[in-house]
């Protein structure tokens, strides 16, 4: 396969199973880490279930505006740019988005969002996330099995990044973590951070404080078990459930329905990437809120990982000017 190439060093973050690995809010962790190392950072995503558009690409945000809605970013480039200051850009073909945001302005990096089996794109960094608690399930590929691809694949990654999202036992079995081997394993940790409130029309954090509080969640996930294990161990007291399809798009009647469910809880919690979407409705005030996530990594991992992303930078930089 012919590989077409950026003009920019071109780092993806991606995964071998569909959904609850965590790639998101590791994409967001990566392109703030490498902006504190004063780097010029960008993110291309295809913004999955995004409305169609006669455009071939769209530019999500800049300078942490978003400048259109998340019906035409998709919920998770919107929810990146609520939390990242670098500009965003969807497109089916990322080397679109790429051109696009290289445009703007000088870059250093572009971060491919969910990028490893967008393989016509070549990239400097391959990382590959998989969940600890989720494992690769029944090995299968789809639809009998999560698998997008045989575990083979890795081959292609740079590094393996084994994501925990609680204490529950790895599901991760032996053989497979064998089968990584061959490539750098690093690990991540992915945690509540605090709740998210709306004021004003912005997001803003507050501190967790969920022990006993009667809470009704809202989520449209692959796999919503690590999100509900997370306020359990918050211990909340969940006490009513809407379980949505991934990326689902809420309507007034999803709305209206959540209300009607509200009046015995003392709080609705949801997920980063819902709440871009059911911000718009007018839930009432104080009831609406979304866990964030924070994660984090061992310092010796996380220099593995800087200086692998950093190393490719300056070759990068090195190449281009020679």
């Amino acid at each position: 396969m012919n590989k077409r190439r950026a003009a920019v060093t071109t780092i993806s973050v991606g995964n071998l199973t569909v959904g609850g690995n965590g790639k998101t809010p590791f994409t967001l962790f990566l392109a703030n880490r490498l902006q504190s190392h004063g780097l010029k950072v960008a993110i291309a995503s295809r913004g999955y279930n995004r409305a169609r558009s006669p455009a071939r690409t769209l530019l999500v945000a800049e300078g942490g505006v978003l400048k259109i809605s998340p019906e035409e970013a998709g919920d998770e480039p919107a929810m990146l740019a609520k939390s990242f200051s670098g500009p965003i850009a969807v497109a089916r073909r990322r080397i679109d988005a790429i051109e696009v945001l290289t445009q703007l302005g000088p870059l250093d990096v572009v971060i491919l969002d969910d990028g490893f089996q967008h393989e016509r794109l070549g990239r400097d960094v391959d990382l590959v996330l998989v969940s600890s608690q989720r494992g690769l399930g029944n090995g299968w590929m789809l639809p009998a099995g999560p698998m997008r691809e045989p575990i083979g694949s890795v081959r292609r990654a740079d590094a393996i990044v084994i994501v925990n999202s609680g204490d529950q036992v790895s599901a991760l079995r032996p053989s497979e973590i064998q089968k990584f081997s061959s490539r750098k394993i690093l690990r991540a940790s992915i945690q509540p951070h605090a709740l998210l409130a709306i004021e004003n029309g912005a997001w803003r954090e507050i501190p967790l404080g969920l022990v006993g509080r009667r809470v009704l969640t809202v989520s449209g996930l692959a796999d919503a078990r690590g999100f509900y294990a997370m306020l359990r161990e918050l211990e909340a007291d969940l006490v009513g459930v809407f379980e949505f399809s991934d990326h689902h798009a809420y309507t007034n009647a999803d709305w209206q329905t959540i209300v009607t469910a509200m009046r015995d809880v003392d709080m609705v919690i949801t997920t980063e990437k819902d709440l871009v979407k059911l911000e718009r409705f007018p839930f009432p005030r104080d009831s609406l809120y979304a866990l964030r996530l924070e994660v984090t990594m061992d310092p010796a991992d996380m220099q593995v990982l800087d200086d692998l992303i950093l190393g490719a930078v300056n070759k990068h930089a090195t190449a281009s000017h020679a």
